[in-house]
């Protein structure tokens, strides 16, 4: 029997409610499909830096060395510990892991109403690879000066050959396996997001790696738009998207608006992935940890167990992750369970029961 150890850091505000409710899928599918899952859960967060001034021990990266996968709450609260400081820990299991790509599918489900009326299930289906350790976030730079007429900032941004193109190469190659386009030559479109009209060395950069990368993958068509116009694309026509790869900051923007186009944050999932293998990936809803709805049992779950459900389908349980998608499919198309975000009146838990239940009749 397969064995998978998975550390759990439910992190801040409501990250506890929807970690339990991930951990119920992942139990589940344990149950249904003859594995085991081990957890061991770290109370790393805000709380943590007020007690130790640090948001996670010095070793974190040695003590989750060890696990096959990680799953993250969510990590803030700007009540307790300014956001560039409770973000250091997230940034430091991604980079030093090298994480260096930041999946997110964006998918409307059946049953889910969206702000965007151009936004259907048949017309949004598709995935942001972001990339995830250098780029906007390479934290270099510093404030001179300050407090002073003369203060000043400089933050760098660095883009490295090997950080582009083994992010483009993976959007590439998803592309290829996703076949959106079909089984005839082209099978799948890569768009590049940039901003090379205005970012003249860094972007220019980085659209020269693209094109040397898309020169390997003739049966993958290329795209280019410049990120403002992407996000008005993403609008008026999400159906003409297959992959997206975007820059770490422009990646970042644009799957928040990709979140609403698929019915909000709450429907939001996400992945770090070290596509080798060589150190664990982390799991994630991209939604903040929403301190205020905290302890209140109101919060969608859907894009936690989806995060479950990428996490599943990147330690090999592939037939385990479709099943899981089944579920989440079969619970909003009823639309009888439901949280508040959603119209209903349901607590987290009952949506993460109704899920669960559904997956293990299937």
């Amino acid at each position: 029997m397969k064995h998978y150890h998975i550390a759990n850091i439910p992190g801040d505000g409501v990250g506890t409610e929807v970690a339990r409710e991930a951990v119920k899928v992942l139990d589940a599918a344990a149950k249904k499909f003859d594995f085991k899952v081990s957890y061991e859960e770290f109370d790393w967060g805000c709380d943590y830096y007020l007690k130790h001034g640090e948001m996670g021990p010095d070793n974190l990266l040695d003590v989750l060395r060890g696990s096959d996968a990680i799953f993250l709450g969510c990590v803030g609260d700007a009540s307790k510990v300014a956001d560039h400081i409770s973000l250091t820990l997230l940034l430091r299991i991604r980079k030093g892991f090298d994480q260096y790509v930041n999946l997110r599918p964006i998918q409307l489900y059946p049953g889910v109403k969206t702000p965007v009326n151009t936004a259907t299930p048949e017309s949004l289906d598709m995935v942001v690879v972001r990339e995830n350790t250098e780029g906007e976030y390479s934290s270099m730079g510093g404030i001179f000066k300050p407090g002073s007429p003369d203060g000043f900032a400089i933050q760098n941004a660095v883009f490295t050959h090997k950080g582009c193109e083994r992010v483009m190469r993976y959007a590439f190659e998803l592309a290829r396996k996703r076949k959106k386009l079909g089984s005839k030559e082209p099978v799948g479109q890569v768009t590049n997001c940039t901003k090379s009209n205005a970012l003249n060395y860094s972007m220019v950069y980085w659209d020269s790696v693209f094109a040397e990368v898309a020169a390997k993958f003739p049966d993958v068509k290329t795209d280019m738009a410049l990120v403002d116009a992407v996000t008005m694309w993403f609008v008026k026509n999400p159906e003409h998207f297959d992959v997206i790869v975007a820059s770490n900051l422009f990646g970042d923007i644009i799957t928040d608006l990709g979140a609403m186009l698929q019915g909000g944050m709450g429907f939001a999932a996400g992945g770090n992935i070290n596509p080798e293998k060589v150190h664990p990936s982390m799991f994630e809803p991209i939604h903040g940890s929403a301190p205020k709805y905290a302890g209140k049992n109101v919060i969608n779950p859907v894009a936690a167990i989806e995060s479950a459900r990428m996490m599943l389908d990147h330690i090999g349980e592939e037939e385990a992750a479709k099943d899981v998608q089944k579920a989440v499919k079969k619970v909003l198309a009823a639309g009888i369970v439901r949280t508040r975000d959603m119209g209903g009146s349901n607590k987290t838990t009952e949506v993460g029961d109704a899920i669960a239940s559904e997956f293990l009749a299937l």
